[in-house]
Formats: structure tokens, sequence, C-alpha cells
């Protein structure tokens, strides 16, 4: 009988399209004895899984968990050592605002080999798939990722430094706190800073909202923006229309010279 040898491997899912998952992933995916996904994970994605491998479901959705993050460890650690090799797939990059470090402790301290693939980040991906860059020559030299709420549930008292930048600013999980981020940005007197709202970004229920730092939160009521949703504030979001415009030029031309 073949001993068997407890591992704990960490994938970043990427932010939803599937074809942003990476090659090294789908390896580590057909080699899982268990598979531990995420609400985040497109469901695609589980079509690379080891057909003989468990797959177990132990996301959050609707504000309802079906694990609390204690029994996802505890649930690594035996799958690992009565089934061998345990991969945790998680949306994005599992080191950003993932809990994949915590899991990876815990799995050490309990005697598991343990690795980390990393995944395409929602804070890059999800603004890039609408043409915003997070720099941009003569816009914005550097961006803060921020999460919008803490683990005590508070807003961030980092986005209060970031709005003070000239950054680009970039928060996840932050609509229920929207009203407080918009009122840090009119303090700094930021009242016209572009901002862009993208829900189930990279995907195809995908939505966007683009206004001001005053308007945004109209935009958001009237379009019926909400979670799972990723805040740009920056120039750079003025980017996306430049790059709307130049093709509308450009279309219109080849339709006048047909």
């Amino acid at each position: 009988m073949m001993m068997v040898q407890p591992k704990l491997t960490v994938v970043g899912a990427g932010p939803g399209d599937p074809d942003l998952i990476t090659l090294k992933a789908i390896n580590v995916l057909k080699e899982a004895d268990v598979v531990l996904y995420d609400a985040l994970v497109n469901s695609e994605l589980l079509r690379y899984v080891n057909p003989n491998a468990e797959q177990i479901f132990v996301g959050k959705r609707r504000g309802c968990y079906r694990y609390q993050q204690e029994q996802i460890n505890e649930l690594i650690v035996e799958r690992g050592y009565s089934k061998g090799h345990v991969v945790r797939l998680k949306g994005g990059d599992p080191f950003i605002f993932g809990r994949g470090a915590e899991e990876m402790e815990y799995a050490t301290a309990k005697g598991m080999d343990v690795a980390v693939v990393p995944g395409i980040s929602s804070s890059l991906a999800v603004p890039a798939y609408q043409n915003i860059p997070l720099t941009k020559r003569g816009s914005s030299e550097s961006f803060w990722v921020i999460t919008g709420t803490t683990k005590q549930h508070k807003l961030s008292e980092d986005i209060r430094l970031a709005a003070k930048s000239n950054a680009t600013v970039v928060i996840l999980m932050g609509m229920g706190k929207l009203s407080q981020i918009v009122e840090l940005f009119q303090k700094e007197e930021k009242n016209e800073l572009p901002v862009a709202i993208i829900q189930n970004g990279t995907t195809k229920k995908e939505k966007i909202g683009i206004g001001t730092v005053d308007t945004i939160e109209n935009i958001v009521e009237e379009q019926q923006l909400s979670n799972p949703a990723i805040i740009i504030l920056g120039e750079v979001v003025n980017h996306r229309n430049e790059i709307l415009q130049v093709q509308r030029n450009i279309n219109s031309k080849l339709t006048k010279s047909a």
C-alpha cells in the first residue's frame, strides 16, 4: 500500500475569464487528489480537474459561508493526510486578499508540504479588459490596491492616504463602503476625479459604470451595480474613452469611404 504524501498547492484561478488561468495551474489541477474551490472561481475551470479527484465547494455566496475559514483549514489537513495532494483553487491571485498565505501557514504547521501557483489578479486584469491602464506616462506613476473592508469590517485607513496621492487607486470589496470612499476623495477636493466601477469583470456578465467622484453613486444606482465589483479612481480611467473615441472615428471614416 502506497503511503500518502500530504501536500497543499494554493492556486490562483484568475479574475473570471477561464482563458486567464495559467498553464501551470491547469497542470496542477490535473494532478490533484482533492480540489477545494471558491465561489469566484469560474466553474468552467473544473473541467481541468483530475476526473478521479474529489471536488468540494467551500465558497461564500450572498453573505452565507458554507465553511468558516477554520473549517477550511482543518479540511485541507484532513484531506491531505487521507488523500494526498490538496489543491486550493481561489479566484484571482491567492496572495492578494485571498487568505492563501493563512492556509499555507496552517498546513505547514501540521506537517504538510506547501506550494503556490500565482494567478492573474482581478485588480490588474479587470481594468485592463476595459482599456484602463493602472499606470500611464503623464497620468499616473504608481497605483494602490486596497481592500475596501478590513478584518474588523471597517474602511481601510490606507484609502485615506491613497486619496491624498496622485496614484491610481484600485479598491476591492469596497462597494458597501462607496459613500465613505467618495467622501474621503471629496475632502481632498477631487470631486472631478474620474471613477470606474466594473462588476463581474472579464466575464460574460460584465457591467461598467463611468463617472466622477461626485457622480459615481448616482451611476451605481442607475445601472444597479453591485458586488463582485472593482472601483478604480484616477485620471487613467479617461484612457478608455480616448480609445473608444479613436475607434469610433476610424469606423466612421471606413463607413463613409465604403
